[in-house]
């Protein structure tokens, strides 16, 4: 990493070591907390893969840790003080979700309140790059629609890495593989502050991952993922939907990649059945894998060398030439495609032809005669 000043190296190391110790030496204690407020996981149906009551909240050390370390290394200017606003506020609706589940919509309307506080902050994608490589500007002003614009984008990554939590230290690695990334973009590019956030989110998260990783002594629960969600959604903001020549666009979504296109098929999926598209299931990515044979840990090695692929991908867009980038969006994008015809439309199809059938067997019944006997009982009635 030529050219990075040796002060920022330093500071970046120091970061991510002070929150590693925190957050690890702080795991016993939120395990032994989490089982004195009963937050604790208990296997009740399908989707959960562990036999035995797991205790969660073990998302609140990842958050002790971020927050010192942040607190030491990091100048917390305006735009950073919403964040860690909106942060404290999820925080505290997953502690009191992980005690005693909450509503989806009261749970969904604090997050847009949490989003609204870093938006009031000024954490707003206020322009997005212009991949029409023809026009004459090389931006879109996004003018009143960035708020709406940046709400979405907040809540929605705050519930997609949510959506992923469903095996041991898959969104935790997901996430801090996501950390990582935008870690080194902020590097290449200089800037410091987004490059010292995510160190602090990077050891974070390694603190807590001996005691996630299979067979997982503690979950991070809803304090975790939504908090994980949250940063890597506000700080992307901050730090990727800037720059980049033409392919900015695609950064943030590649480095996101995994929890956004699982979220994305999972609605797909829901209102193909004809349910409810925030209703849980187990139709994820991850739950598929399993049902393909592999064991959890196989499953979760899968995701993460995918992650870590998109990735490396959005570093390489940061790094290459302009046609060099296309090219390889254009790529990327070719075996999204491929993927999803090969993963949705015989779902889709079989959700039809599932649906046709019951409304010929509807057909069928309501057509049938009256039996004979019911007629006679009738009549001797």
């Amino acid at each position: 990493m030529n050219g990075i000043p040796k002060e920022l190296l330093l500071s970046v190391g120091g970061a991510l070591l002070c929150a590693f110790a925190v957050s690890f030496l702080m795991c016993p204690l939120v395990k032994s907390f989490a089982y004195k407020i009963g937050a604790i996981d208990v296997p009740k149906d399908n989707r959960r893969m562990h036999k035995k009551p797991v205790p969660r909240l073990g998302g609140l050390a990842i958050f002790l840790g971020f927050i010192v370390s942040m607190l030491l290394f990091v100048k917390v200017d305006h735009q950073l003080q919403g964040i860690l606003l909106g942060a404290s506020i999820i925080v505290v609706l997953g502690v009191v979700d992980d005690m005693s589940p909450l509503r989806a919509y009261f749970k969904f309307c604090v997050q847009i309140f949490a989003a609204l506080v870093a938006v009031f902050h000024g954490v707003v994608i206020q322009t997005l790059s212009n991949p029409n490589v023809f026009a004459e500007s090389p931006y879109w002003d996004l003018g009143w629609l960035s708020i709406p614009i940046t709400v979405l984008w907040i809540v929605g990554i705050t519930n997609a890495v949510n959506l992923i939590d469903g095996l041991d230290g898959l969104a935790c690695g997901v996430s801090t593989i996501s950390a990582i990334s935008m870690l080194v973009i902020a590097l290449l590019v200089s800037e410091s502050d987004v490059a010292l956030v995510m160190a602090a989110l990077v050891g974070a998260c390694l603190g807590f991952m001996p005691y996630n990783k299979n067979p997982a002594k503690m979950f991070m629960g809803d304090t975790g993922s939504t908090f994980l969600g949250y940063i890597l959604a506000t700080i992307s903001i901050q730090g990727l939907f800037k720059y980049y020549a033409i392919v900015s666009f695609a950064v943030p979504f590649l480095i996101l990649g995994l929890p956004m296109f699982d979220t994305l098929f999972a609605i797909i999926r829901r209102l193909a059945h004809g349910q409810n598209p925030m209703a849980p299931d187990r139709g994820h990515i991850h739950h598929r894998l399993i049902d393909m044979g592999l064991n959890q840990k196989q499953a979760v090695a899968i995701l993460y060398a995918i992650s870590a692929t998109l990735g490396l991908a959005a570093v390489v867009l940061t790094t290459s030439g302009e046609l060099k980038a296309m090219l390889l969006l254009l790529t990327l994008a070719a075996v999204a495609y491929v993927a999803s015809r090969v993963i949705f439309p015989r779902e889709i199809a079989e959700t039809a032809h599932e649906k046709e059938l019951e409304q010929e067997e509807m057909q069928a019944k309501s057509a049938a005669p009256v039996p004979e006997e019911k007629e006679e009982k009738h009549e001797e009635n």
